[in-house]
């Protein structure tokens, strides 16, 4: 399922990708949560309270349909990890760093910041990420 234009207004610039390229983004993503260790309620929560039986049946292969807000979390996603991977060259700090305290959130973990549930935590992170690592 390709995303639609809705009256007449095409989808957000970055944002019509192919049903494949949306499933290989959920593998991903189920992998890269893995790493993270955190819950299916969490996962649940950053994809976009969605439920959590439906994250399950992703673990299992089974997909189903999207729209343009898991779509754009999912590259939200992405776009940490690959963050995270040019600023440590060791994946386990970058996995680790997701959990750690940090000044610039007022303490808080990158995590406890994108559970908040909103698209836009995850935005504050990845911009704040990508901040920190240059125009590269």
């Amino acid at each position: 399922m390709q995303l639609i234009a809705i009256e007449g207004k095409a989808p957000p610039p970055g944002l019509d990708f192919s049903t494949e390229e949306v499933q290989a983004m959920q593998r991903a993503v189920i992998r890269l949560f893995d790493h993270w260790k955190i819950t299916d309620a969490q996962a649940a929560t950053l994809l976009g309270d969605i439920a959590v039986r439906t994250y399950q049946r992703w673990k299992q292969g089974e997909y189903g349909r999207w729209n343009v807000d898991l779509a754009a979390r999912l590259s939200n996603l992405m776009g940490i990890h690959k963050a995270l991977r040019l600023l440590y060259t060791e994946a386990e700090r970058g996995y680790r760093w997701i959990k750690a305290p940090n000044q610039a959130f007022g303490d808080r973990s990158a995590l406890e910041v994108m559970l908040g549930g909103q698209l836009t935590d995850l935005m504050r992170v990845r911009r704040y990420l990508d901040s920190n690592r240059g125009a590269w």
